[in-house]
Formats: structure tokens, sequence, C-alpha cells
């Protein structure tokens, strides 16, 4: 008879078990797991810690790219966004961004400072980066070394924006780096 009592508990117990556990916020092992379903992002480290809005368009077609000026006389050259200016952006007229026949794969819609996105892949060799759903984008070659040492696989955080100057082009800011180069939509 205390056999019988000690399997009933025993088994109670052993089926109450996983309802305890997830009552404290542990899952359950034949749970399947829902971490990856929605990405907490990293706070950005670039830009005074925000992502910027996006660039503005420039009326002016021989402007040419604007440096920061820091402290103690040194100049930033390098594309990049700081206090939410866009630093080092390419004449408007600059003929490398001229595109015969722009978005020949389509138009990515999901840019802006509200999309934040983790690089799922990257093919180094050929300057080319997927994000989640597929969707494919090759970095302009001439701006692959700002961008070949990034740490494409680390939780880092993109931001796509478009490029309101260059038809057919698109904006990759990195918020770790501040960084952005020119990038084209490859398609998915």
């Amino acid at each position: 008879m205390k056999a019988r009592w000690i399997f009933v508990f025993g088994s109670a117990l052993l089926i109450a078990l996983p309802a305890f556990a997830q009552e404290r916020g542990q899952q359950h092992p034949s749970e399947p797991s829902h971490q990856n379903e929605e990405k907490e992002h990293n706070p950005p480290h670039a830009n005074q810690g925000h992502v910027p809005p996006a660039p503005a368009k420039r009326e002016n077609r021989s402007t040419k790219p604007e440096v920061e000026h820091l402290q103690g006389g040194k100049v930033n050259k390098a594309p990049h966004v700081s206090n939410d200016h866009w630093y080092g952006r390419p004449s408007p007229n600059d003929a490398r961004y001229h595109i015969a026949h722009p978005f020949p794969h389509g138009h990515f819609e999901h840019f802006g400072a509200s999309y934040r996105y983790s690089v799922v892949r990257i093919d180094a060799g050929n300057h080319r980066f997927w994000l989640p759903g597929d969707y494919y984008f090759e970095v302009a070659p001439w701006e692959w070394s700002l961008c070949s040492d990034w740490c494409w696989t680390c939780p880092n955080d993109f931001v796509i924006y478009e490029d309101t100057d260059h038809v057919g082009w698109y904006l990759l800011y990195n918020t770790e780096t501040g960084v952005f180069v020119h990038v084209q939509f490859m398609g998915s």
C-alpha cells in the first residue's frame, strides 16, 4: 500500500515540476525555444548611443563630403554619423554612384531607423551580406575597405537607409562603429 502512495505521489511530482519551472521563468526542456523570435537590440555605441534619423537629401549637386572637426585640430574624413550629422557623404553628382538602370532587383522596403538587423550570412569575397528573410546586398567595391573589418557575425545591429542623393543605392549603417557604406539591394 505504501509503495502505491509513493508511486502516485512521485508521478504527481514529476507532472507538476515543469509547471513550477515555468512559473519561475524557466523553460521545460521539451518546449520549443522562442528566444530567437524577438531579438533584443543592443543599445548603439556610436552616435551618442542612439540610431540616427535618415540623412536629408542635398539640393546642391556639387556638395563636397563634409568632414568632422574634432578637438585638438584633428579631422575625421571617414563616412560616419555623429550627433545625428552624416559626415563624409559623397557628392550627389559623384559618377561612381550613377546607375543607368536603378533597382534592377526591385526596391528594399524595410529601411529606416525603426528597422534594425543582424547579418545572417556574409560572403566577404564578393562583398555581399544577407539579412533575415534572405534579402541580400552588395557593398560598393570601392567602400569595402571601410567595412571589411566589421564583425559581421557578432550580434551587432545594422540599419539600412535609402540614399536620397544616389538613386538605386542604400546606406548600411553600423550602430557599433557609426560608419556607413553604400550598398545595392540584390534581391531575395
